[in-house]
């Protein structure tokens, strides 16, 4: 049996095309249906209350599409809105924060991991939370650092600003006995290789778009919901306001081939 149904992927805009990448190279069989919210980007000063009526909206938009499965490529969305997800809508649904926090405990040899992200993910404590529950004698240092996504959209990936920026916030967080550092912001694997050339030092990087779509993967084979071996996959982006620069700099950056943007009208 087969289901060529898509995987529903949704952000609140465009750098939750890191996991669709992730995706991509892991189950290129598999069809994607993305969706950006362009018109309401940033979702982190926003209200737990109002990011949930956000991801219910999105989400019933991509079950509009008949999506097997939804895929949270947000921390922010996912650090909120995951129970009230599971509870609406009759299809698996996984985020990007347990990913990654059982990668990180995974990988950390000493129980001491660092986790950066934007200020909504990192007020909510959703990745200590998560942590903790995993492993009791876990220590989590967290630190928001807000000025990397404006840096990231602006296609200053390489910059020498951006690589003060990665080292003002880093350099007071990785003291000590930290050797993992859990990228908490669906933009930052596009500084993955600035932030290695910052730090100078052996830290494991946990990315949470690759362990995102390791985690789909196994919720394919679990629910029975892979799509045919040979089944050449098709990815469809749509956004629900005409998209900026960065969706250039994404495409370049993640080498991500897709055709015309859709634009979707919100409910």
């Amino acid at each position: 049996m087969s289901d060529e149904r898509p995987i529903g992927i949704f952000d609140s805009g465009i750098g939750g095309l890191t996991v669709v990448k992730a995706l991509r190279d892991l189950l290129p069989n598999e069809n994607i249906a993305y969706l950006g919210d362009t018109a309401r980007v940033p979702y982190g000063p926003k209200s737990p209350d109002t990011v949930q009526r956000y991801a219910l909206e999105l989400a019933g938009m991509l079950m509009k599409q008949n999506a097997k499965a939804l895929v949270v490529a947000c921390n922010t969305v996912s650090s909120v809105a995951i129970p009230a997800l599971t509870k609406n809508f009759p299809v698996p649904v996984i985020g990007v924060i347990e990913p990654g926090a059982r990668a990180a405990l995974a990988v950390t040899r000493t129980k001491h991991i660092a986790v950066i992200g934007t200020r909504a993910t990192i007020r909510s404590g959703a990745y200590e939370k998560t942590l903790r529950a995993m492993a009791q004698d876990v220590q989590v240092k967290s630190q928001a650092c807000p000025l990397l996504v404006p840096l990231i959209e602006e296609g200053l990936l390489s910059d020498p600003v951006t690589e003060q920026m990665i080292l003002r916030y880093l350099d007071p967080l990785l003291s000590g006995e930290v050797d993992t550092l859990v990228l908490g912001c669906t933009h930052y694997p596009l500084l993955t290789d600035a932030i290695a050339r910052v730090l100078k030092r052996q830290i494991m990087i946990v990315d949470s778009a690759h362990n995102c779509a390791r985690a789909v993967e196994q919720m394919l084979d679990q629910h029975g919901l892979r799509a045919a071996p040979l089944n050449n996959g098709k990815l469809q982006v749509a956004l629900t306001d005409t998209p900026d620069s960065f969706l250039n700099i994404a495409r370049e950056a993640l080498h991500l081939s897709f055709g015309q943007i859709e634009l979707r009208a919100l409910p």
